[in-house]
């Protein structure tokens, strides 16, 4: 090989040396200038559930009784409105079960509380209604039937007069049955004229001086109202007075008269 052909390959190859270089250049250069795919984030944390709140309880808006206050046999309504989620109203003592809003009336005798109460998944509610019942005042004795019989009808026909001895002014035995029996009816009339008196007449017969005879007439007179007291007649509705022998029952001049003058005897009071 000529110098020359040397020479032309060692410039071949000179300038073939250059190239591949930038060549190499330019391939790690384009290499270096690529973008580089980023990375995939990473998945996201799972999400806590959400809790769900807790349900509430039940709300009474309201709960009243009107009127609040009757007399006994009367009556009240109640009135109730209830919000929210209930499983259950009632009204209790006596009602029931009832719906979330109404009114009832009510018939209580007595004083009476009621309660309502409203349950639902998230509790209870109660409110009270009271309702006061007054007792009214007993009513008035019945009237007293009117007498059929006047106080001296009465004293005329059931009351005996009671005999006394001859100057004598001491309760005999005969008497005695006399004023018992006129001890009742006497309680009775007094009940049926609650202000009347009763005026026990002190009698004699003719003999004897007038002045005499009158303190012989107070004495029989005051001994009657004495046995009556004994046997339970009211001592402040007998009243006394003496007649002497001024106001003889029989004027015949025998003892079967003046028998019947010697007495006490019964008369309405003034």
């Amino acid at each position: 090989m000529g110098s020359h052909s040397r020479f032309s390959l060692v410039n071949s190859r000179q300038h073939k040396l250059p190239a591949i270089l930038l060549a190499i250049v330019l391939a790690l250069f384009a290499s270096g200038c690529k973008k580089k795919t980023p990375a995939p984030p990473p998945p996201p944390a799972p999400q806590a559930r959400p809790v769900p709140p807790a349900p509430a309880a039940p709300t009474i808006s309201s709960f009243e009784a009107e009127p609040g206050t009757i007399e006994r046999g009367g009556d009240s309504t109640l009135k109730w409105a209830v919000s929210g989620e209930a499983s259950s109203i009632t009204i209790t003592p006596g009602i029931g079960t009832v719906a979330a809003n109404g009114s009832r009336k009510v018939f209580p005798s007595q004083t009476t509380v009621y309660t309502l109460t409203a349950t639902g998944a998230g509790g209870t509610a109660e409110r009270s209604a009271t309702v006061t019942v007054n007792t009214p005042p007993p009513p008035p004795p019945p009237a007293q039937p009117r007498p059929t019989r006047t106080l001296a009808d009465i004293l005329a026909s059931d009351i005996q007069d009671a005999y006394f001895d001859y100057d004598k002014s001491d309760i005999r035995e005969d008497a005695r049955n006399t004023l018992t029996r006129n001890a009742d009816v006497l309680k009775g009339a007094l009940q049926q004229f609650p202000t009347a008196t009763i005026l026990i007449e002190g009698h004699c017969d003719e003999r004897g001086s007038a002045e005499y005879n009158l303190g012989l007439g107070d004495r029989r007179a005051a001994a009657a109202r004495e046995f009556l007291v004994q046997l339970g007649v009211s001592a402040d509705r007998l009243k006394t007075v003496s007649y002497g022998k001024e106001r003889p029952g029989c004027t015949e001049a025998n003892e079967g008269c003046w028998q019947k003058n010697r007495r006490a005897h019964f008369a309405p009071g003034q």
